[in-house]
C-alpha cells in the first residue's frame, strides 16, 4: 500500500481536530481586530479626516458595523468559554464533593446549560422567520436585520454541540451509572415547572436562581434558567422574549467598551508593559524599607490604571514581584497577601470593567464614576504602602542598596513612557470631550496592540492570537452574564421587587448612617460568595431605590458598591486575587487568608472613609 494512502486518514483527522479547536477562534480574532480598527478610524476620522473631506458622515457605518460584529464574536466566544468551562460561578459545595460526585455534577451543569442554549436557539430561529416574512434593514449599512440576528440560532447552536461534544466526554468519565444519577436530578429539578399549574413568578424566579447557582450551574445561566422557568410557569412573557432580549440587551455601543479595555490591558501586558513599570516603581521607592513591597503596589497602581482588572494585575505584577521578595529574604505569604490586595486596586483606578459595569446598569456616567474612582483608588495604595513599610520595617526587610539618582530615575520613565502614555489617552480622551469611554477604549486597545507589536515587539503572531481570544472570551463571559441580568432585572421589575425592597427597608429605618453601613455588611457578605461582576448585575437595580431614597446618589453609590466588592477580590472563598497570588508564591489558600486580614480591615477603613465622606470620592468631579 502506497504510504500517502495510509497517512491521508491521519492527516484529515489532525485537520478536523485542528478545525474543531479553531473554529470559533479565527472569527473572534479576526471581528475583534476589526472593530478595534473600525471604532479607531471612527475616532480618527471625526477629528483629522472631516477637515480634508466634505463627507462628514461617511464614517457613520463604522459604529453600526462595529456593533453587529462584537454581538457575534460575544456569542461565538461563550463556545470557547464552554470547552474550557471558564464561565463565572460559584462553587463553592462542588469544591468539598469527592471527586466522582464531581464529574457527576458537570453532568447536571452542562445539561441545564443545554437547556438553555437549546431554547434561545429556538426562540432566535422563530425571529428568523419573522424576519423573512417581514424584512426589515439596520439604518446605517441597509443591510437586512437577519444577518446580524442571525447569530441567535446560530451561536447559541454552536454552544449547543459544544456542550453536546462536553456531555459526551463527561459520560465517559462517569459511567453509565452516575450519569443517570445525575440526569434524575436534574429532571428532579425542573419537574415543578411542568407538573405545578402555576407558581408565583418570584418564588420562581429566585428559587431556580438560588438551587441553579448552589448546583455549580455559572451565574449567568443561572439568571436565563430561572427567567426561562418563571415564564413557563408564571407566564410572565413570551417565551420569545429570551431570544430577543439576548440580542437587543447588548446591543449597545457603551457596552463595547468591557472588551476593549480588556484587550488594551492584555496587549500591553504581553508587550512587556509590566517588566518596564516595574522598574519604574523600583528606581522610585526600591530603596526604603520594604522596598520590593513597596515597589508592588505602587506597580499594581500603575497597571491598573491600563488592565482594569484585579486578577490580571496579580498574575502580571506578581509572577515578577513575588519571586523578587521571596528571594529577598521576605515572608512568601506576606508577599503573596500583599499582591493580591494591590491588585484590588486594578477594579477601582480607572478604566475599570465594574465601573462601566455598573454605569450601564445604573444608567450613570462611566466617565464620573471613572473620575470617581480615583480617590480610593490612591488611597487603598497609599494605606497598603504604609501597613507594608511599617511590616517590613519591624522585620529589618531593607530596600535593595544601589545607586538611584535623578538621571536613573530619568531612564526608568524615559523606558516606561509607552506605558505610562495609556491612561492619558483614556482619561484624556474623555474628560477632554475627545472620545466617549468606548472609542477611548478601542484606541487604547489599538495603541496597546502597536506598542506590543511594532515598539516593544514582543508580540509575534501566535502571542497576537492568542490575546486575541484569550480578550474575547474574558469579556464575552461578562457580557453574557449581563444579558442574562437583564431577563432577570425585567421579571423584577414587572414584580416591582426593587421597589417593595426600598419600601420594606425605610419602612424600618430612614437613617442614611444605618442604611449605608447595612448595605454594606450585605455587599461585604455578597462578595465573599459572589464575584463582583455578578454581585452588580443582580443587586445594582435592587440596591439603588434604597440608597436613592435616602439621598445618596447613583454616583457615589456606583462607588462605594464597587471599592466594597474589591475587597472580595481577597476574601476566600472566591477571592480570585488569592487564588491567582497562591499559585505565584506556592503558598497554601489558608495561609494567604491570614496575612490578607490586617490588609482587609485597613481596606474596609478607606471604604468607610469614602462612604461617609463623599467628597473624599467625588474630590475631582465638579459640581
Amino acid at each position: 500500500m502506497p504510504i500517502t494512502q495510509i497517512n491521508a486518514p491521519d492527516t484529515q483527522s489532525k485537520c478536523w481536530a485542528w478545525i474543531d479547536e479553531n473554529f470559533e477562534k479565527i472569527f473572534l480574532v479576526s471581528g475583534l481586530l476589526l472593530i478595534i480598527l473600525f471604532i479607531t478610524f471612527q475616532t480618527t476620522y471625526r477629528y483629522l479626516i472631516t477637515h480634508f473631506s466634505d463627507t462628514a458622515g461617511a464614517a457613520v457605518w463604522s459604529e453600526e458595523l462595529s456593533r453587529y460584529i462584537f454581538i457575534w464574536i460575544t456569542y461565538l466566544a461563550l463556545s470557547v468559554a464552554i470547552k474550557k468551562r471558564s464561565s463565572i460561578r460559584i462553587d463553592i459545595i462542588f469544591d468539598k464533593l469527592p471527586l466522582r460526585w464531581q464529574n457527576a455534577s458537570w453532568v447536571m451543569v452542562d445539561t441545564f446549560f443545554l437547556i438553555l442554549t437549546l431554547t434561545i436557539c429556538w426562540t432566535g430561529w422563530s425571529q428568523i422567520e419573522r424576519l423573512l416574512e417581514f424584512p426589515q434593514h439596520t439604518t446605517a449599512l441597509g443591510i437586512p436585520y437577519i444577518i446580524p440576528y442571525m447569530v441567535l440560532p446560530v451561536g447559541f447552536g454552536l454552544m449547543s454541540l459544544r456542550l453536546l461534544q462536553g456531555l459526551g466526554r463527561q459520560v465517559r468519565i462517569c459511567g453509565l451509572k452516575d450519569t443517570l444519577f445525575a440526569l434524575a436530578c436534574v429532571a428532579l429539578v425542573v419537574s415543578p415547572v411542568f407538573v405545578a399549574e402555576y407558581i408565583e413568578p418570584l418564588p420562581a424566579l429566585f428559587g431556580y436562581f438560588v438551587v441553579l447557582c448552589l448546583l455549580g450551574v455559572p451565574i449567568a445561566i443561572s439568571l436565563g434558567l430561572s427567567t426561562l422557568a418563571t415564564v413557563i410557569c408564571a407566564d410572565t412573557l413570551p417565551i420569545q422574549y429570551l431570544a430577543q432580549t439576548a440580542f437587543t440587551s447588548i446591543d449597545s455601543f457603551p457596552i463595547m467598551a468591557i472588551p476593549f479595555f480588556i484587550a488594551a490591558g492584555v496587549f500591553m501586558g504581553a508587550g512587556g508593559l509590566s517588566q518596564r513599570l516595574l522598574s519604574l516603581a523600583d528606581e522610585m521607592l526600591g530603596g526604603l524599607y520594604g522596598g520590593m513591597a513597596l515597589v508592588t503596589v505602587a506597580t499594581c497602581m500603575f497597571f491598573g490604571a491600563i488592565s482594569g482588572s484585579g486578577p490580571a494585575t496579580v498574575a502580571a505584577i506578581g509572577a515578577l514581584t513575588v519571586p523578587a521578595m521571596v528571594e529577598r529574604g521576605y515572608d512568601k505569604y506576606f508577599a503573596g497577601a500583599l499582591v493580591a490586595a494591590a491588585g484590588a486596586i486594578g477594579v477601582m483606578i480607572p478604566p475599570s470593567n465594574p465601573f462601566v459595569v455598573y454605569g450601564i446598569s445604573a444608567q450613570v456616567s462611566i466617565g464620573d464614576l471613572f473620575l470617581g474612582g480615583i480617590v480610593p483608588g490612591v488611597l487603598t495604595g497609599l494605606v497598603l504602602m504604609g501597613y507594608a513599610y511599617f511590616f517590613s520595617k519591624a522585620r529589618n526587610w531593607h530596600g535593595e542598596v544601589r545607586e538611584r539618582s535623578v538621571k536613573t530615575l530619568g531612564k526608568a520613565f524615559w523606558n516606561a513612557k509607552w506605558a505610562l502614555m495609556v491612561p492619558v489617552i483614556v482619561l484624556g480622551g474623555i474628560y477632554g470631550g475627545l472620545m466617549t469611554p468606548t472609542e477611548a477604549a478601542a484606541v487604547a486597545a489599538f495603541y496597546g496592540l502597536i506598542v506590543g507589536v511594532f515598539v516593544y515587539r514582543e508580540i509575534g503572531f501566535k502571542k497576537l492570537f492568542n490575546c486575541c481570544v484569550e480578550a474575547t472570551e474574558t469579556s464575552a463571559t461578562i457580557i453574557v452574564l449581563m444579558a442574562m441580568a437583564t431577563l432577570f432585572g425585567n421579571i423584577m421589575t414587572i414584580e416591582d421587587v426593587p421597589g417593595t425592597i426600598a419600601r420594606a427597608i425605610l419602612s424600618v429605618t430612614e437613617s442614611k448612617l444605618v442604611i449605608l453601613l447595612l448595605i454594606n455588611v450585605l455587599l461585604l457578605i455578597v462578595g465573599i460568595f459572589m464575584e463582583a461582576l455578578a454581585a452588580i448585575v443582580i443587586l445594582t437595580p435592587i440596591l439603588l431605590p434604597v440608597v436613592t431614597g435616602v439621598g445618596v446618589s447613583p454616583l457615589h453609590f456606583g462607588i462605594i458598591m464597587v471599592v466594597n466588592l474589591a475587597i472580595g477580590f481577597i476574601t476566600p472563598p472566591v477571592g480570585v486575587n488569592l487564588f491567582v497570588a497562591s499559585g505565584i508564591s506556592k503558598a497554601k489558600l489558608s495561609e494567604l487568608s491570614k496575612s490578607v486580614i490586617p490588609m482587609i480591615l485597613l481596606m474596609i477603613v478607606v471604604l468607610l472613609i469614602i462612604t461617609y465622606i463623599p467628597e473624599v470620592p467625588l474630590f475631582f468631579i465638579s459640581k
